[in-house]
């Protein structure tokens, strides 16, 4: 049977390399350097950068003054705009669908973690794998999601994430939560997850486990869930790993913060410091967990090394990020698909630009 990689002949930068219009990044910060960095190494030029209205000040970023769309649509009379931010934000997303209408945009897909795109190349490099987790997802609407979320990483086309979007709450009942989980959130941040999973469960559960490696985030989350005893709640200010060892990690703000390991990341003491990180398995200290959570900024495998005896013993739920790394669509499928043949995979993209909230829910 054919497989639908094969029907497909290019890809985004393919494409932006070819069509001769002005390209216009829309937004500022981390994804607009990456992208910019991508055009550049692809000799694309840019022609310049906006920003929403309530965002455009007068000032400047990357060497270009940012400007709003009525200033771009009056210099051009054709362009192409380039999303260089995510959101989740229902107002935000409808605005970017509302200026699609009117104009060719895309959202490049460039990893948050590690080097490389999940460009053609490197998806038939990778067919294979890719095929193999397509077959044994458990329904039809994870093998639709796995397709588009895959033709949107190629093209950069919001359609195909927009047609499989479900809402974020489907995943407690892929997962069948009750009421007597014991429930273990890798990447707790400020606790929103352990909060969104307790109002599931009208705050019945046998007992939770949190790690935040993050300082901030980490007593932000204390302090959401100074309710909860500890007897009934461990936190800890450490990340998840596959060792009990220590690590540079970045001090981005938010979500962000992540291991690294190059020794120039880890050259400025400003932006990062020595973290533990702890196995999950060392965490529980034999006994069992029902559900695990992990979102971890790029060290998911990692994370689920360190939970192989778990995993093995106890087949936890499992709630996986897919998004961070242009492997993880098919190495964390396989890798659970390994360490536990008895699950079931499902996959879902919940509301999202770009595919930041795509998961493998396992059970």
């Amino acid at each position: 049977m054919a497989f639908f990689l094969d029907e497909i002949s290019s890809d985004l930068w393919e494409r932006l390399g070819s069509c001769g219009k002005k390209i216009v990044l829309y937004g500022m910060g981390d994804g607009a350097e990456k992208i910019k960095a991508v055009l550049d190494e692809k000799n694309i030029p840019v022609e310049d950068i906006m920003a929403s209205d309530d965002f455009v000040r007068g000032h400047d970023f990357l060497g270009y003054r940012v400007k709003k769309l009525s200033e771009i649509e009056a210099e051009y009379n054709d362009f192409v705009i380039l999303v260089c931010f995510g959101t989740q934000l229902p107002e935000i997303m409808d605005k970017i669908y509302e200026i699609a209408q009117k104009h060719e945009l895309y959202a490049p897909n460039v990893p948050v973690v590690g080097e490389g795109l999940f460009d053609l190349e490197f998806a038939r490099e990778h067919k294979s794998e890719l095929k193999k987790v397509c077959d044994m997802l458990a329904d039809e609407q994870s093998k639709r999601v796995f397709e588009n979320v895959i033709r949107y990483k190629l093209s950069g086309e919001l359609k195909y994430l927009r047609a499989v979007e479900t809402p974020s709450e489907e995943k407690f009942d892929l997962l069948d939560i009750g009421i007597e989980e014991t429930y273990v959130d890798l990447g707790a941040y400020n606790g929103d997850t352990l909060v969104e999973f307790l109002n599931e469960t009208s705050m019945q559960f046998t007992k939770l486990y949190a790690m935040e490696p993050d300082m901030k985030n980490y007593r932000k989350l204390k302090r959401k869930m100074y309710m909860i005893g500890s007897a009934l709640l461990e936190a800890y200010n450490v990340g998840a790993w596959d060792e009990d060892t220590t690590a540079a990690f970045s001090l981005r703000a938010g979500r962000s913060s992540r291991a690294v390991s190059k020794d120039g990341e880890r050259a400025d003491p400003a932006r990062y410091r020595e973290v533990k990180m702890m196995k999950v398995d060392t965490m529980l200290r034999g006994g069992a967990a029902s559900y695990i959570k992990i979102d971890v900024e790029g060290s998911e495998e990692n994370a689920l090394r360190g939970a192989a005896e778990t995993i093995a013993n106890f087949r936890p739920k499992l709630n996986v990020a897919l998004y961070h790394r242009n492997e993880d669509m098919f190495k964390l499928p396989l890798m659970v698909n390994g360490m536990n043949k008895k699950y079931k995979l499902y996959m879902r993209h919940h509301p999202y630009i770009p595919d930041w909230d795509t998961n493998l829910y396992c059970v």
